[in-house]
C-alpha cells in the first residue's frame, strides 16, 4: 500500500471519532479489540495476576474499552493502537484494581467473547525465560499481526480454489530453497522448479502487501507503517 493510496484504516476511524455516537468508530475498535486481545492477557499474567484475576481484568479491560465515553477521549490521542492498548491497560490496572475494584467489575457484562480456556493454554506454553511484561507483550503483538497476515493470505488461496498452493509455498516463505527442493514441494503442482521458484517470489511478495495491509490498521497515518513494519521484526528477534 503507496503512501498515496493510504486508505481509512480501523484505527484511524477510531481516531477520527468526535462524538458518543460515532458507530462506526464503536465497530472498528472492537474489531481491533478482538484481533489483539491475546497479547494483552499474556501482558496481565505476566504481570503476576493468577488465571482468574487476569480473565476478569482482561474482559473489564476491553468493557471500559468499548464504551462510548472511553471512545470519545481516543479520538484526541495521537499514535498507533499497539501503545494506546498498552498505556491504557496500564492506568486501569494501577486505578482500577488497586482501588479495590474487583467486585465491580463491568457487572458480569461481556461486550465480546474471550476464549478464555484458550487464552490460558497458549499462556501455559509460553517460554519461562526472563523478560519484562511489556517484551511478552510486544512478541505476541508482532506474531498476532503475522498470524493475521497469514490467514488472510490462505483465505485468499482458498477463495481461488488453491488451497494446496498455500501450503506448498508457505515453507518457503522466508526460506529459500534448492532446486531440488524446489522440485520436490512444485512436482504436486505440476510446476517445475524454475516455475515453482517464481511463485514462491510472488507469494512472498503477496504476503508482504497483506502484512503492511494489517499494520496499517493500527496505526494513524501511512508514516507510520515503515516505523511498525520494523518493530515488528525487532519484537521478535
Amino acid at each position: 500500500m503507496p503512501d498515496g493510496q493510504f486508505r481509512t484504516t480501523h484505527w484511524s476511524v477510531v481516531m477520527a471519532a468526535q462524538d458518543d455516537d460515532s458507530t462506526g468508530a464503536s465497530r472498528a475498535m472492537e474489531v481491533l479489540c478482538r484481533a489483539y486481545w491475546y497479547p494483552l492477557y499474556a501482558f496481565v499474567r505476566r504481570r503476576g495476576y493468577d488465571t482468574e484475576d487476569a480473565q476478569d481484568l482482561t474482559q473489564e479491560f476491553f468493557f471500559r474499552v468499548l464504551q462510548r465515553d472511553f471512545l470519545r477521549h481516543v479520538a484526541r490521542e495521537k499514535g498507533k493502537f499497539r501503545t494506546f492498548l498498552l498505556a491504557s491497560v496500564n492506568n486501569f490496572l494501577v486505578s482500577e484494581w488497586h482501588r479495590g475494584q474487583a467486585a465491580k467489575r463491568g457487572g458480569g457484562q461481556r461486550i465480546f467473547s474471550l476464549d478464555e480456556m484458550q487464552a490460558e493454554e497458549r499462556y501455559a506454553n509460553e517460554p519461562a525465560a526472563p523478560g519484562t511484561p511489556e517484551q511478552l507483550y510486544d512478541q505476541k503483538w508482532a506474531l498476532t499481526a503475522i498470524e493475521q497476515a497469514m490467514d488472510e493470505l490462505q483465505s485468499e488461496f482458498r477463495a481461488s480454489g488453491k488451497p494446496e498452493h498455500f501450503n506448498r509455498f508457505k515453507p518457503f516463505l522466508s526460506t529459500r530453497g534448492d532446486d531440488a527442493e524446489y522440485e520436490k514441494a512444485g512436482a504436486p503442482l505440476g510446476l517445475n522448479a524454475g516455475a515453482f521458484a517464481v511463485a514462491v517470489h510472488r507469494f512472498r511478495r503477496r504476503y508482504a502487501q497483506v502484512l503492511r495491509n494489517v499494520v496499517a490498521q493500527t496505526v494513524s497515518g501511512p508514516d507510520q507503517i515503515e516505523e511498525e513494519l520494523r518493530f515488528l521484526a525487532q519484537a521478535l528477534q
